[in-house]
């Protein structure tokens, strides 16, 4: 009697879970943004597969990085005075910050000239790439330090490494033919890393920024400054804070698809800061290139107007 009270107890059991996932599976909405949002995981998903060759050494790591990087510098438009000077300021900071990865690799750091990408991303090596669209969003050098420590690490924890050798598999190309992988697309680098690797990067790269000096509360204000822009543009809960163009709307769209939400790096974050007993009450430093980045974005913002008045006469 006592085997049959039991095993109708488990058939109860398994008849009820089974009833809740069916009805959370039909009250679940179906949206374009459910079905992107799934395609973007999908993508994490491989990148998680187990590598199945061995590590790139550094030096054939940095060939490939070198060669990435000089081929992707090809398309970017001549440098004026003032971009030279936001990126040798760029450059300062990463080198504080690249200064304590583990790491010693040969670290550079370029501004892509495009105030409608907001984004970084970094390349086998030691290459980053920082968008003047993402500096425009930021309000201290902690913040700067933070996505710099946060690239670093995908670098130093061979994220980046694995990905040319995951692509060259997928693509069947010998990781000695440099002038074949040069040929995979800007975009590839762009995308996000899996889940976990992301939430690593974030909390490494805090590290990195923290041991270099800077406030780990640069961080926390990025973390949700991200959160207010995805529930602004991405969610539309409420009135847009500042104005973006459609471009960079959409170009933050992709990047919270293929990133953790904002609101749970933010939670990583103050859950390191809280282990680590990082000091939040340091000072921010402010961004020195604060102002030459609003005279650029003026500029740019005046350039775009006056281009709509010379269509619509």
């Amino acid at each position: 009697m006592k085997r049959i009270l039991a095993l109708s107890l488990v058939l109860a059991v398994a008849i009820a879970g089974l009833y809740l996932a069916q009805r959370k599976m039909h009250v679940d909405a179906v949206s374009p943004n459910a079905v992107l949002d799934a395609t973007a995981e999908f993508q994490r998903d491989v990148s998680r597969a187990p590598m199945q060759v061995a590590r790139l050494p550094d030096d054939s790591e940095i060939r490939i990085g070198n060669e990435l990087a000089e081929e992707y510098l090809s398309t970017e438009p001549t440098q004026s005075a003032e971009m030279h000077t936001i990126e040798k300021y760029v450059s300062g900071v990463g080198d504080r910050v690249a200064a304590h990865a583990h790491r010693k690799l040969p670290y550079r750091f370029h501004l892509v000239a495009n105030p409608d990408l907001i984004n970084a991303f970094a390349l086998p090596g030691g290459h980053v790439f920082v968008s003047l669209g993402l500096l425009h969003e930021m309000t201290s050098e902690d913040e700067l330090a933070c996505v710099l420590g946060h690239e670093i690490e995908h670098i130093d924890h061979y994220h980046a490494a694995e990905r040319i050798q995951i692509e060259a598999q997928l693509k069947n190309i010998d990781l000695g033919a440099i002038a074949a992988l040069t040929l995979i697309p800007l975009e590839l680098w762009e995308a996000g890393y899996s889940k976990e690797q992301e939430l690593e990067a974030d909390r490494e790269g805090l590290r990195l920024a923290a041991a270099a000096g800077y406030s780990p509360q640069g961080a926390v204000n990025l973390f949700e400054r991200w959160a207010e822009l995805h529930r602004e543009y991405v969610t539309h809960a409420r009135t847009p804070v500042d104005e973006l163009s459609q471009v960079a709307i959409e170009g933050l769209q992709g990047y919270f698809r293929s990133h953790p939400l904002p609101e749970e790096r933010l939670e990583e974050t103050k859950k390191v800061i809280a282990e680590d007993g990082l000091d939040v009450t340091e000072q921010l430093t402010p961004l020195a290139v604060s102002s030459l980045l609003q005279t650029k974005r003026s500029l740019a913002s005046a350039t775009k107007n006056a281009g709509k008045t010379q269509l619509g006469r």
